[in-house]
């Protein structure tokens, strides 16, 4: 069970650190130490370790406008590099056991949304333009403004959505889900290639599906990283004693590598256009583009800052989080950070709470995170090695997460359920994360309209409603103006 906030009757008796360490992350002070602190930023690295697997994979598994792929190994070195970078600042600058990474939905949004419609490099520059106007709502104080124009069953009508929309991919990414080719007579997907599981790369994904359920079922600290692990290991072992052909298992075929240790390859770097976009997309499109990013990084940021800093008893007696304007402006950053290094949009991770189940309670925690990250910089040839099915089942296990926030809706209210369902199933559906928050707020501004409860709506959403509209109707409207 969560911790409950401490009270100042309940709280440990404040201390004084005996070293400049100690005093400078106030370890003592908030009830804690060296060895919890270490404990607890290896904890958060096991958990979320497998970011290093994923991220290349999704990133690296789509292809942009011109038909280009990113590279997988130098993907693994970029999201190394801006998950050790901003953690640490994270630790220092904002003093909190929160870590930072590539954010899985976000990158989705970047992969499957935005690549197609333009070129890498003018897909990284909308994320780092993301980033930068995060960090000017945080100095301006809008963000919380944004924060309450949008109902909360709307924001987590959109984490379960992005949830399904991932575990819809892992499905397809691991060959368990198809799409019928040349039958448009039929339903549009089926199981496995002919209407059937074949093959063993599809085993090895139902394998890891059933481990990953299994040890999460357990509570085992690392299942995700666990079971990649264990699972690309199967891979590797079947590949080599199976007559398997090397596109059965799509980009990544699990070949134990020359080399394990390898200097990283920063190719990736620096390598974006902050507006090369406007030439790709019209204006239109470009600004919800934008606006996704920024309303999936908002509320999942605030999400897990509160939440991680509930677990650890962090919060004062109003509820208020520690040093928030200063840790919201890194998380503004870190989005940018990401964007300059083609890793995608950096976030704080949930994961977090893991260390803070371990006893982490300050930023060294993060220190120690983001130092591991640091040496994961060198261990990039690993990241090759893992096959799409070994990954797949990761992809599956964060899908039922997100989908955890359904139950937080209240279904008997037609006034937000309608919305939410539009929201949950457009996006999958669709295969389009824009399209379904597009689909909850336009439905919510007219079901508010209809019902007389038009002044509820707050004017920015209904400014973005109004956007979503431009945006379906984009045909027509070109139409009507050519």
């Amino acid at each position: 069970m969560p911790r409950q906030v401490l009270d100042h009757a309940q709280a440990p008796p404040r201390t004084i650190g005996n070293n400049a360490i100690d005093r400078f992350f106030r370890i003592s002070e908030r009830g804690s130490d060296f060895g919890r602190e270490i404990r607890g930023g290896f904890a958060t690295f096991f958990t979320m370790a497998y970011i290093l697997v994923l991220n290349p994979i999704i990133l690296g598994g789509a292809e942009d406008k011109y038909g280009h792929h990113l590279s997988h190994t130098q993907l693994a070195t970029a999201t190394a590099l801006v998950a050790c970078v901003m953690t640490v600042i994270m630790g220092v600058g904002g003093n909190l056991p929160l870590a930072l990474a590539a954010g899985l939905g976000l990158n989705a949004v970047v992969a499957f949304q935005i690549a197609p419609q333009m070129s890498w490099d003018d897909a990284m520059g909308l994320v780092v333009l993301e980033g930068l106007i995060i960090s000017l709502l945080v100095v301006t104080g809008l963000r919380e403004a944004v924060m309450h124009a949008i109902p909360q069953p709307l924001k987590q009508a959109i984490s379960v959505g992005i949830g399904l929309f991932i575990a819809f991919i892992g499905f397809i990414d691991a060959g368990f889900v198809t799409r019928i080719p040349g039958d448009t007579g039929s339903v549009p997907v089926q199981l496995g290639a002919h209407g059937e599981l074949t093959g063993w790369p599809v085993l090895i994904f139902c394998v890891g599906v059933l481990l990953t359920i299994a040890l999460m079922s357990r509570g085992l600290k690392g299942a995700i990283l666990i079971s990649i692990v264990a699972t690309t290991t199967l891979a590797i072992l079947i590949n080599e004693i199976a007559d398997i052909k090397p596109q059965a298992w799509g980009l990544t075929v699990p070949d134990v590598p020359d080399d394990i240790v390898a200097s990283p390859d920063f190719g990736l770097v620096g390598d974006f256009s902050l507006f090369g976009a406007w030439d790709e997309v019209g204006a239109l499109t470009l600004v919800l583009i934008i606006f996704t990013l920024i309303l999936s990084d908002f509320f999942d940021t605030m999400g897990t800052v509160v939440g991680v800093s509930n677990e650890a008893g962090l919060l004062d007696h109003q509820g208020k989080v520690p040093n928030l304007g200063r840790v919201l402006l890194i998380d503004g950053v870190a989005a940018a950070a990401g964007g300059a290094a083609s890793a995608s949009s950096n976030t704080s991770y949930i994961e977090s709470a893991a260390g803070v189940g371990e006893g982490a309670r300050t930023g060294f925690a993060s220190v120690v995170t983001g130092g591991l990250f640091g040496l994961a910089l060198f261990l990039t040839p690993l990241a090759t090695v893992v096959p799409a099915q070994a990954a797949a089942p990761a992809l599956i296990a964060v899908g039922f997460l997100l989908m955890s926030q359904v139950r937080h809706i209240a279904w008997d209210n037609m006034e937000i359920a309608i919305p939410a369902f539009l929201t949950v199933s457009v996006m999958p559906f669709t295969y389009s994360i824009t399209n379904g928050i597009g689909a909850g707020f336009v439905s919510y501004v007219v079901i508010k309209t209809v019902m007389g409860k038009a002044r509820e709506v707050h004017w920015l959403l209904w400014g973005t409603a109004l956007l979503f509209v431009g945006y379906f109707a984009i045909d027509p409207i070109e139409q009507l103006l050519t």
